[in-house]
Formats: C-alpha cells, sequence, structure tokens
C-alpha cells in the first residue's frame, strides 16, 4: 500500500514539474504566433527588408556590413538593429478594431523583414509602421497572425524607424570626410554677418585669403591649415525624413545662416547650406540653440546637425589674422 501511495506522489510530482516547464517556455500569446526575436547560434550575418516590389539587404562580409553588397553600412545603426533584432519583446496585444482603424484604414503596407544567420532563416515577420504608439510599428509573424506593439526593454524611442528600405538612413552619417591636399576651395558665406564671409583657395598648398572684394593680406597660413584640417570629419546626427515637402518649401524659401562651398581635387563639389531649426509647435514654437537644419545640393533631403560637429567650420574671417 505504502509502495502505491509512493508511487503515485512520484507521479503527481512529476506531472507538476512537466507543467512547470511546459507553461514556463510557453508565451502567453502562442509562441509560434508572437515570438518576434531572433535567436542565432552565434551571431546574426544578415537582414532582408521589402515593400512592395522593393527590396534591402544587409548582409555581413567580414568584419564589415554591407548595403545590397556594396556601400559599407553606418556602424551605429546596425548595432542597432541588430538590438531591436534580438532583445524585442511584446509591449500589449493590438485590437482588430485599433488594427482596422490604424493600419487597414490608411492603407499602411508593411515591411517583410528576413533574418538570417548564414543561410538559416531565424525569423521572418511584418512591420506595419505606424505614429499610433510611441515604438512607431503594429508587428505580426504572418498576414494571418494576431498584431502587436513589441518594444526593446528599457529602450524608450521609435523602434520601428529602424525597418526601412531607405540606403540613406543605412549609409555613415558623414558630411565631409577630405585632407586638407584634397581640398582646392572653401567658400564661407555668414549670411547674417556677411563681413565676416570668407573663401580660401588652395593651389598646392599656397593658399590666398579673400573676401567678396578682394584678396586678403597679414593672415597666418597656418591657421588657414588647421582650418583646412576640420574637415578630415564633419558628421551629421541624423536625416529629417520626417520633414513634409510643403514644410521644406518653407525652409528653403528663408534665408539660411550659413552657406560653405567646398571644392576638391577630384572635381566634385558640395554646397553646404544651414538654417535654424525650430522646435515645438504653435505658440510653443523655439529655436533650438544646439542643432541645425541642414542641406546639399545632392539631395533633396534635410539633415540634424549639432553646433557641436560644425562648429569648428563656422569661423569669423578675424579667426586667420594674429591678434
Amino acid at each position: 500500500m505504502n509502495k502505491i501511495i509512493i508511487r503515485g506522489v512520484i507521479i503527481s510530482v512529476a506531472i507538476i514539474l512537466f507543467l512547470l516547464i511546459l507553461f514556463k517556455s510557453r508565451s502567453p500569446f502562442g509562441k509560434s504566433n508572437s515570438s518576434f526575436a531572433s535567436e542565432p547560434h552565434k551571431e546574426i550575418t544578415k537582414i532582408e527588408f521589402s515593400e512592395g516590389g522593393r527590396r534591402l539587404s544587409l548582409e555581413k562580409e567580414g568584419e564589415n556590413w554591407l548595403i545590397n553588397g556594396k556601400t559599407e553600412t553606418r556602424k551605429t545603426g546596425i548595432l542597432f538593429i541588430l538590438r531591436v533584432l534580438e532583445e524585442i519583446k511584446i509591449k500589449s496585444p493590438v485590437s482588430a478594431e485599433l488594427f482596422e482603424t490604424e493600419i487597414t484604414g490608411k492603407e499602411i503596407v508593411p515591411v517583410k523583414v528576413k533574418v538570417f544567420e548564414k543561410r538559416k532563416l531565424l525569423k521572418t515577420f511584418l512591420v506595419y509602421k505606424t505614429r499610433s504608439n510611441t515604438y512607431g510599428n503594429i508587428m505580426k509573424i504572418k498576414e494571418g497572425s494576431n498584431p502587436f506593439i513589441v518594444y526593446v526593454p528599457g529602450y524608450e524611442g521609435d523602434i520601428g524607424s529602424g525597418f526601412t528600405l531607405n540606403e540613406l538612413f543605412w549609409q555613415p552619417y558623414t558630411l565631409f570626410n577630405l585632407m586638407p591636399s584634397e581640398i582646392t576651395s572653401v567658400n564661407f558665406e555668414n549670411l547674417s554677418d556677411t563681413s565676416s564671409s570668407f573663401s580660401i583657395i588652395n593651389k598646392n598648398r599656397h593658399f590666398v585669403l579673400s573676401c567678396q572684394t578682394r584678396d586678403l593680406t597679414g593672415w597666418d597660413s597656418s591657421l588657414v591649415t588647421r582650418y583646412l584640417s576640420y574637415f578630415a570629419w564633419i558628421p551629421f546626427e541624423a536625416w529629417a525624413f520626417e520633414i513634409a515637402e510643403q514644410d521644406k518649401k518653407v525652409i528653403e524659401s528663408q534665408q539660411p545662416l550659413y552657406r560653405i562651398t567646398v571644392s576638391t581635387t577630384g572635381g566634385r563639389k558640395t554646397v553646404l547650406t544651414l538654417w535654424e531649426k525650430i522646435t515645438g509647435e504653435n505658440d510653443e514654437k523655439a529655436k533650438d540653440n544646439d542643432r541645425l537644419l541642414g542641406k546639399t545640393q545632392n539631395r533633396d533631403e534635410f539633415f540634424i546637425m549639432r553646433y557641436f560637429d560644425i562648429d569648428p567650420l563656422l569661423k569669423k574671417r578675424s579667426y586667420f589674422f594674429p591678434e
């Protein structure tokens, strides 16, 4: 009798342990329907985005990541998307009514995401970008699955921005990357104080410093060399993709603060124009004292620049003259 009781207790304990393990490993929404995070054996090596008929791939080649097998990616962009892919969790389910209103009703086309480790497909899911939540997205494992808002624990920003087919987002945020020997001329226009404007012509390290009307004398050539060295690396902070087309036209109709034109030995010319950046809306609008809006003649897109990054180039003409 005692053996029967003991055996029954053992069986009961085994069943309880089995159930505990089973429920602990289960997702509350069904793992096959709601597990978005990729779990590579070693590392993710390839990410594919597709939307409509467009496609973009990010693939690791050696120590570098390439965009569509050609251009090297921005390191911070890759680190961001890898963190998202490996750490995303469900924040909350999305009701059928909300999905109908925010996604179906607005005809939002999803970005299909595929994540690989070498040739092994780790995960595939759909990202519906929306402003209906602070995380910038609603996701589904597949078309017929339940929708969820997902997030990355410890990160409160818009993770939806990382699921983009825009190559500019993935390229390095570098405005200038020039050695002094590559620069043939610089024209700096201070449009709010034209008396501070200047031009530099570099002919085999023979410099000419001039204002609008004449060449200047008495300046320090070492300060000109130092100024040109600042072009070795000038980054910008981010693309301003959210600016609407009508707002772009308004900005461009306003007088800029600065314009910098740089020509190189290779015949390349970059015209950088900088405007004040305004934050807030309506009566709450204010000048951003830390950032500017920038644009070059090469693209229609605006970008955001920190004064900290561009300040080395914003010199007055008096900078080049000994005190």
